[in-house]
């Protein structure tokens, strides 16, 4: 089993977040090699294939129930945001201990156990609206464009083979590690910083929350091995992050 290198999920292949589980499935695959094959990948084709991933994500992981104490309190924070930018959410709760969320192309989101016992309330606000925010920003779509043209599975299309069954599993897990590892640049990880620091100001909470949560990864960074590293290792520095939110909530006058 292999482990996730950056906290945010573009597309569910052949491997997982520790005890988090996906499996590839021909559907998924051909709706992949659809994508691949036209000359562009619109939004409704990675909507697409994010929802059948994630739906083989859910049913192969520990999602907690409704009546399970971590979904109603997941419900109970996200209650009033539904919908942001115009794209419609459903959250979550992955019963597991890796400090970790996740937001995907057509509005899933799933938030780690870990993650919930490590946050508080509207810091957990604050770093789902951070992965909202490579969605609505488009960063994920882009991601899966670049992994695709650049794949085995667009090379093993192109020679021809383009058939699910005879993608060798070298090439199925190729394509895999390319979308679990692909990374954002320092822009856009700064524009989804953005996009959390606007919504939680717009919707009343503190901005603070923003900057505390990369506070506590900072320190959770130090000797907490797989269920922290892979958050941290792919972004900016957490400490410099805190910092910039707190400069910009003193200039808007939110900090003193």
């Amino acid at each position: 089993m292999k482990y996730i290198t950056s906290l945010f999920f573009v597309l569910a292949l052949a491997s997982g977040v520790s005890r988090a589980q996906t499996t590839t499935n021909p559907s998924l695959m051909q709706a992949l090699m659809e994508a691949v094959s036209s000359a562009t990948l619109s939004d409704a084709q990675v909507a697409e294939v994010s929802r059948q991933a994630i739906k083989e994500m859910d049913a192969k992981n520990p999602v907690a129930d409704a009546n399970d104490p971590y979904t109603l309190r997941l419900n109970k924070i996200v209650s009033r945001h539904q919908t942001i930018g115009g794209l419609p959410l459903n959250f979550k709760v992955y019963k597991v201990p890796d400090v970790n969320a996740f937001a995907t192309a057509d509005g899933s989101v799933r938030v780690f156990k870990g993650l919930m016992d490590l946050m508080t309330d509207n810091e957990l606000l604050a770093v789902m609206g951070h992965e909202i925010g490579h969605v609505i920003n488009h960063d994920t779509k882009d991601a899966m464009k670049r992994g695709l043209k650049t794949s085995a599975l667009r090379d093993a299309l192109a020679s021809g083979s383009g058939t699910v069954g005879k993608l060798a599993q070298s090439q199925l897990a190729g394509v895999a590690n390319y979308l679990w590892e692909a990374k954002f640049s320092r822009e856009q990880e700064t524009e989804a910083d953005d996009f959390s620091y606007n919504f939680l100001k717009k919707n009343g909470y503190s901005v603070m929350a923003l900057a505390t949560s990369f506070e506590k990864l900072a320190k959770q960074g130090g000797g907490q091995g797989g269920r922290i590293a892979s958050l941290i290792s792919t972004h900016p520095d957490s400490k410099v992050r805190a910092q910039r939110v707190r400069d910009r909530a003193k200039r808007d006058g939110l900090l003193r």
